[in-house]
């Protein structure tokens, strides 16, 4: 997670302006249950609030995720926003940054992991979830990152086409040849 410049940036690394910050996992334990362990590092002392948000869009930061992601009751199938008794799924809730600068908690949340999956999480030290509330803006301690499936490793070995029979990693290094970043 994360993509702002800092001191924590890797030396040599070509991409200097980026670090890792965090570190979510999350394994879903049943029909509608999911664990999210969730690290950090690197962040100023304090209460951090970790969301969920409608976008996936990182474009502009945090501010380009969006609101936090009400989801879907799949008891009743309404959305969250739709109706005002419903908390939005999207809120995970809170982690304490030591003076150490880490944190750790493990979070319990009712949503399957597909749902989340291409959404931006973000975890910031202050809470924009209620409603009134400034929209959070990119800074220094605001960490962001897109929710993504991840397979054991050498597991992935999907197939992008039937025809070349290409791994996604073989079609990626065809693409950089042809100048994709």
């Amino acid at each position: 997670m994360q993509l702002d410049k800092g001191p924590a940036a890797a030396e040599g690394s070509s991409h200097q302006d980026r670090y890792v910050r965090g570190l979510a996992r999350m394994v879903q334990v049943s029909s509608d249950v999911t664990v999210i362990d969730l690290t950090m590092l690197g962040v100023a002392p304090g209460r951090y609030y970790a969301s969920i948000r409608e976008f996936g869009d990182l474009a502009n930061g945090v501010v380009s995720a969006g609101p936090v992601w009400a989801g879907v009751d799949s008891s009743n199938g309404v959305a969250a926003s739709e109706d005002k008794q419903l908390a939005r799924r999207g809120d995970l809730g809170t982690v304490e940054i030591g003076s150490d600068g880490r944190g750790a908690v493990f979070l319990d949340r009712p949503f399957q992991v597909w749902e989340v999956i291409g959404h931006a999480l973000v975890v910031a030290p202050r809470d924009d979830s209620q409603a009134g509330a400034v929209p959070l803006q990119n800074d220094a301690n605001t960490v962001v990152g897109v929710i993504a499936r991840s397979a054991g490793v050498w597991d992935n070995d999907k197939t992008v086409c039937s025809c070349s029979g290409k791994t996604l990693w073989q079609e990626r290094e065809d693409e950089v040849k042809k100048g994709m970043l």
